[in-house]
C-alpha cells in the first residue's frame, strides 16, 4: 500500500480498488479519536473535514457533512442521531471483550456484550458516537 501521508489526493484516488467504505460524521475529529482509542485504528490525514482510518489493509474514508455540501446523500442524512442504522461494520480479528473494555472510556456504548456465537465468532457489538455499528470478532476455538 503507498504512503498514505505523502501521496497525492488524485494518486490515492487512482490507486483504490475493491470496496470502499465512506462514513459522513458531524465531528471527524472524535470519530477519528474513537476509532484510534477503542479499537487500535491508525489514522492518517486528520484533518477537520477528511480522515483515513486503516485497520490492516482496510482504509475507511471519514468526510465532514460539510466536505458533500454538493452530495445528493446529504438530504437524506437524519437531523438527530443516531446515523448508520442498519450497516455493522465487523472488526476481524480484534478481541470484542478488550475492545467493549474500552468502549465507554473512549465515548462508544455497548450494545451487543461479547458473546460466543453459532457461526463460529466471539463478537460484540459497539455503537460509536455518531451511531455507526462496529463488531470486533474473533474466531471461536
Amino acid at each position: 500500500m503507498t504512503d498514505l501521508e505523502t501521496v497525492s489526493a488524485a494518486d490515492f484516488g487512482r490507486g483504490l480498488r475493491g470496496l470502499g467504505v465512506n462514513l459522513l460524521l458531524r465531528d471527524l475529529r472524535g470519530m477519528a479519536q474513537f476509532l484510534q482509542e477503542c479499537f487500535g485504528l491508525t489514522i492518517h490525514r486528520l484533518s477537520d473535514d477528511f480522515a483515513l482510518a486503516r485497520y490492516g489493509e482496510v482504509l475507511v474514508q471519514l468526510h465532514s457533512d460539510g466536505t458533500f455540501a454538493a452530495h445528493p446523500l446529504t438530504n437524506l442524512l437524519p437531523e438527530n442521531p443516531p446515523r448508520g442504522a442498519g450497516v455493522q461494520l465487523y472488526l476481524f480479528g480484534l478481541d470484542p471483550d478488550a475492545c467493549c473494555a474500552r468502549a465507554e472510556p473512549a465515548g462508544g456504548m455497548v450494545i451487543e456484550p461479547p458473546a460466543d456465537k453459532p457461526h463460529g465468532l466471539r463478537e460484540a457489538t459497539i455503537l460509536a458516537p455518531e451511531g455507526y455499528a462496529f463488531s470486533p470478532a474473533v474466531a471461536l476455538t
